[in-house]
């Protein structure tokens, strides 16, 4: 599914630390840096545009009234950011029947580089069909599946974000694994004509 963006973050205890006696800039430039993959983890968990438009704006407002709070000693900050994400979905999620995202959605927010036009409608039924088996796993395995390969997160930091113990969040995608295998099984006609073309 791509690989997460990279960054240095040689300066960003610096830019933590403008931030919390309250430059802008430094706030704005916290908000570049992780905007994108915070929208990834908030879309991927919910499966829709807007909802997860507000959870990161909720997430960043949260997390810049807390940076006083934020220990670097404990966590990293990326780590703390995605736990405030994580919590803020599943507010949302409580809150609301979320319906599958479309294909289109998808595919403006999905890592990587747009594929050629035949590439594209070639695999236009075999996205579609995964997407879709994504949408029907439980909340608590779509997590770690978004967590694990959308962003690339090891278990120990999916379970910092989780607040479960590693070996659950291992489980998790494990499990996430074999229902999407069965899923995607259960469908395997439709998804082959999707990626082929058969009548």
């Amino acid at each position: 599914m791509g690989n997460p963006a990279t960054f240095s973050d040689e300066d960003l205890p610096d830019l933590i630390a403008a931030a919390r006696a309250g430059d802008q800039a430094a706030c704005a430039a916290i908000y570049r840096r992780f905007v994108r993959p915070v929208f990834r983890l908030a879309y991927g968990v919910l499966l829709d545009r807007q909802d997860a438009e507000e959870v990161v704006q909720d997430s960043f407002a949260y997390a810049f009234r807390a940076l006083d709070r934020y220990d670097p000693e404990r966590s990293a900050f990326r780590t703390w950011l995605y736990t405030i994400t994580m919590s803020r979905c599943r507010n949302k999620r409580r809150r609301k029947w979320l319906p599958t995202v479309s294909l289109a959605e998808m595919a403006e927010w999905l890592p990587g580089r747009e594929p050629a036009p035949e590439a594209a409608a070639e695999q236009q039924g075999v996205r579609e069909m995964i997407w879709e088996a994504l949408g029907e796993l439980s909340p608590k395995l779509r997590e770690a599946v978004v967590l694990r390969y959308f962003d690339g997160l090891t278990y120990r930091e999916m379970a910092e974000v989780l607040e479960c113990p590693e070996k659950t969040a291992e489980s998790r995608v494990r499990l996430a694994h074999e229902a999407l295998y069965r899923i995607l099984a259960e469908h395997r006609e439709a998804l082959f004509e999707g990626a082929f073309g058969h009548e």
